[in-house]
């Protein structure tokens, strides 16, 4: 790239060369520079810009409101106010050396801003006559500005730290100023500003200071001047005349240092309707080009003519630049493509690229995919693998330092890709050493390191990416190939791979799973997986009327029990499996001397029911004296399973054996669920508290039993739920409620007692 000449972007002014680079595009949007008051900060600082109220402007989608907006100098917004400022137009805003903009309305007064559009207070105001005449024009410089009046009346403020204004001396001309600028007070003699003033048909600049008007020129300048700028250092004033001439003097207007004449622009402005297609057939006309010094010589017209194009498109000359650029590095004799402009816009630039780097020229198209901000992976994969080829006599380790030098400057490029070239090539070592570089664990890598044979490197690059079915790829391809002993301390150092590895055997490879804890001391892990091996039988079709599977099942809870017993942390665990084992004999055994299936896997006191149900009352009470049940609970289960069974007069019997621990109430309960009220009325009397007796009796049917009950319990609620309960029988209701007025309770409404006596 180093042929690419730069060359058609200077131009020769006096005996120096000067350029206009493009740094940024602009990024704001709906921003036309012509409607606009501009203010640039110095040294790379941000931009003002507000629509200019002294012009008639189409709005388009804006809103009326003006709005001060501030960008960066790439055009980036930083922030905006609207501008609700009274005091007539705005005529001038600058930025200072504190970065605050400065802005001078008509009538003298001054508003700031801070970087974030926020108004620095307090206002400052020009005077009592800069109100009065209202301002006409300014200029800034540093810290401090000076105002023209409408009067041409001269006013300035040296310092906004102290912010005084201060009349200047008067020039005493009729007309407006053509044009104002400022030398700074630290590059004058006297220490104070002073403004040149370009004066209206007359070949002179008046010097205007506090204490009086000096006129330069005279002599030296031909006419009027219409603009004119001073240099940062003061030294140096650059003008431009009324008859198209380009002046730069000194400050003082003792002597010119460059004197041109700009009519190429009179010319130029007599052709403006066809302007844009001089320039574009100038553009145009650099690339049809080979020649490199007849390029340059067209693109600086076209750039001289698109100075003056306002519609033209900026980044057109950029473009065909960039364009040339390449197109002559190619053209080098030591390259040898000749293509013209046609060609490579047919070609592409990516197959150029192509070309050359087939023609191993990858030094030349990195440059151009860097220049031309292109992806640079496809250039330097191809250096790597050339080099890995071409590079057979250069040791592993060398030849690695060499790949990484180059590889690291595309970021994201994939070492994976150059590592299985490697592994092609027979330099499996060098590709294992790529392979560790890689900075994505992709299922493009861990592959490859599985046919390189780093299973281990690949297992720790699959669980670092996280991605679950990459590593059950690692893990399938190493149980295959390795020991179960060595295969477990593989995984166990991995936290996510021993995870998934248990996930995985506990529903399709109980054996191995049982091995791996075992290999871990996990004994604990191993008796479940064993007790639940136990329940697996259950699905066996075979597993019933007495089956002898029951004994194998029997073993594995056995050994499951003797299992958590060697760990303190599983007491309950292994009682609770040493006495499944038990129910599950017992049941067994039931079911061989009953020749029914009904018993295994039930309850303890399903157990029981079942066997009071089929009359074993000999095997329910050695269940009951087995597993300590206790006296309540086997009351409830037999009294519930006599009355399932209706065997009223062996449930009587039980019932005077001694006096119950549940009390009556369950044999109240279960001759009721049995619709015996017959049977239920010998035990409601033997109810120690009147409100059941009288609840009981209810649920039975039975009035006047309940309300003795309830009268017998004196409770005004017990009797109010009675007489909804009976809220069908009208006589029922009457009696409750006499009750309730007998009782006196306030909530009784109307009595009734005189009606019973009636009836």
């Amino acid at each position: 790239m180093a042929n690419v000449s730069v060359a058609a972007e200077w131009q020769l002014l006096y005996n120096r060369y000067y350029r206009k680079p493009e740094l940024y595009p602009m990024r704001w949007k709906h921003v036309d520079l012509a409607r606009h008051k501009v203010a640039g900060a110095p040294f790379g600082g941000p931009v003002a810009v507000i629509r200019d109220d002294s012009k008639i402007v189409q709005l388009h989608a804006e809103s009326a409101l003006r709005k001060l907006r501030l960008f960066n100098s790439a055009g980036h917004p930083l922030a905006d106010a609207v501008w609700r400022h009274p005091g007539g137009r705005l005529i001038g805003m600058s930025w200072n050396d504190d970065l605050t903009l400065v802005c001078v309305v008509q009538d003298g007064t001054i508003y700031r801003y801070d970087l974030h559009a926020q108004l620095v207070e307090p206002n400052i105001s020009m005077g009592k006559e800069c109100f009065e005449q209202n301002v006409a024009d300014c200029a800034f410089w540093g810290n401090g500005v000076v105002c023209i009046t409408e009067q041409n009346q001269l006013f300035c403020i040296p310092d906004f730290r102290n912010p005084k204004p201060v009349p200047l001396a008067d020039p005493m001309i009729d007309e407006p100023p053509r044009c104002i600028a400022v030398i700074e007070p630290q590059y004058t003699m006297s220490g104070n500003v002073e403004v040149l003033l370009g004066v209206a048909d007359d070949p002179v600049v008046l010097v205007v200071e506090e204490d009086g008007v000096q006129r330069l020129g005279e002599g030296l300048l031909r006419g009027p001047l219409q603009k004119m700028v001073v240099s940062r250092d003061g030294k140096w004033l650059a003008s431009f005349t009324h008859d198209g001439r380009l002046l730069v003097t000194t400050s003082d207007l003792t002597g010119i240092i460059i004197e041109r004449e700009c009519e190429a622009d009179e010319n130029l402005r007599l052709i403006k309707p066809s302007l844009p297609e001089a320039v574009e057939a100038c553009v145009d006309a650099s690339g049809h080009e080979f020649d490199v010094s007849r390029q340059r010589t067209l693109l600086r017209a076209a750039s001289y003519g698109q100075a003056f194009c306002s519609n033209f498109q900026r980044d057109r000359i950029q473009e065909m630049c960039k364009i040339l650029r390449v197109l002559n590095a190619v053209r080098n004799p030591e390259i040898g493509i000749p293509l013209s402009i046609q060609q490579y816009k047919l070609l592409s630039p990516s197959v150029l690229i192509g070309r050359l780097i087939n023609a191993h020229r990858h030094l030349l198209a990195l440059r151009i995919s860097e220049y031309l901000g292109m992806n640079q992976e496809v250039v330097i994969m191809h250096w790597a693998c050339s080099k890995i080829t071409a590079s057979l006599s250069i040791p592993d380790a060398t030849l690695l330092d060499i790949l990484l030098d180059k590889l690291k400057l595309c970021k994201g490029i994939s070492y994976a890709a150059v590592a299985a070239h490697a592994d092609k090539n027979g330099r499996r070592k060098l590709a294992a050493m790529l392979v560790d570089h890689e900075p994505r664990s992709s299922k493009q890598v861990v592959p490859l390191l599985l046919s390189i044979g780093e299973e281990d490197t690949a297992l720790m690059k699959a669980t670092e990416s996280g991605d679950i079915d990459l590593v059950y790829l690692v893990l399938f391809h190493i149980w295959q190939k390795r020991q179960s002993l060595e295969f477990f301390g593989t995984i166990q150092a991995r936290p996510l791979a021993r995870d998934l590895f248990i996930t995985y055997a506990r529903c399709y490879k109980h054996e191995y799973l049982k091995d791996f804890f075992l290999s871990t001391g996990q004994l604990q892990d191993v008796a479940f997986l064993l007790w639940k091996e136990s329940w697996e039988f259950v699905k066996n079709p075979m597993a019933s009327k007495g089956s002898p599977l029951h004994g194998p099942r029997i073993k594995l809870i056995e050994k499951a029990q003797s299992l958590f017993a060697e760990t303190k942390e599983h007491v309950f665990e292994s009682k609770a499996a040493e006495e499944h084992a038990k129910l599950l004999r017992i049941q067994h055994e039931l079911e061989v001397t009953t020749k029914q299936a009904i018993f295994v896997d039930s309850s303890i006191s399903d157990t029981i029911r079942t066997c009071i149900v089929l009359g074993n009352h000999r095997a329910a009470m050695r269940v009951k004296t087995e597993f300590k049940v206790s006296e309540k609970r086997w009351y409830w289960l037999k009294v519930f399973a006599l009355a399932t069974i209706k065997d009223w007069v062996a449930l009587e019997k039980f019932s005077k054996e001694k006096r119950p621990p549940i009390g009556y109430r369950p044999f109240v309960e279960a001759c009721i669920e049995a619709d015996e009220k017959a049977e239920a009325i010998k035990y409601i009397p033997k109810l120690a508290d009147p409100r059941e007796r009288a609840e009981s009796y209810a649920r039975i049917g039975l009035v006047k039993e309940a309300a003795d009950a309830a009268s017998q319990a004196k409770d005004g609620e017990l009797l109010g739920r009675l007489k909804l309960t009976f809220a069908q029988n009208a006589a029922a209701s009457s009696i409750f409620d006499t009750l309730r007025d007998r009782l006196s309770f306030p909530d009784v409404k109307v009595p009734f007692a005189c009606l019973m006596s009636s009836e």
